[in-house]
């Protein structure tokens, strides 16, 4: 069996744009629908034909920003991504990293959660599809916190939305 061929190293591998909202309840859940754009890099050489070990030991590298509306936060972001592509088109991902918002820190008289501090850790799972070699389509579920790390309150935001991919 010949080996999978590596990739072409692409530094600025894919573009994401979409939409969420918030899946937060009561004083927690921020109002309006928050548009997202996302850039993925790819430095360590990921290669969606690979095995899934070598896969999951060539994260990629996201940046991005969930823009707030209706005087909800907005957040810019970054940190590692791994992608699992299966045969069939349908992938998988998570991610893990930091972000900076402009939310509300500990006014319990502000909408949304109170957050705590300005730098919070984000996470996200995402489960998508490829329609070709260049788009696909992901629903992604985010959530930033403090992780109890800062003094006062760690509300969290939660988010679920669709992200429109366009590899390069």
């Amino acid at each position: 069996m010949a080996a999978t061929p590596a990739p072409q190293v692409k530094i600025f591998d894919e573009l994401r744009f979409g939409a969420s909202g918030s899946i937060q309840n009561g004083n927690e859940h921020e109002n309006g629908v928050f548009p997202d754009v996302q850039v993925l890099f790819n430095p360590f050489g990921y290669n969606p034909t690979a095995d899934w070990k070598d896969q999951l030991t060539h994260p990629r590298i996201h940046l991005g920003t969930s823009i707030g509306t209706a005087g909800s936060a907005t957040q810019v972001y970054g940190g590692l991504s791994w992608t699992l592509t299966h045969s069939n088109g349908i992938f998988t991902e998570v991610g893990f990293g930091g972000t900076w918002h402009n939310g509300n820190i500990d006014n319990w008289r502000e909408h949304g959660p109170m957050l705590g501090c300005r730098f919070l850790f984000r996470e996200y799972a995402g489960l998508g599809y490829n329609f070709d070699s260049h788009w696909n389509m992901m629903a992604q579920i985010a959530h930033s916190s403090n992780a109890n790390l800062c003094d006062g309150h760690n509300g969290g935001m939660t988010r679920v939305g669709l992200m429109v991919g366009y590899k390069f």
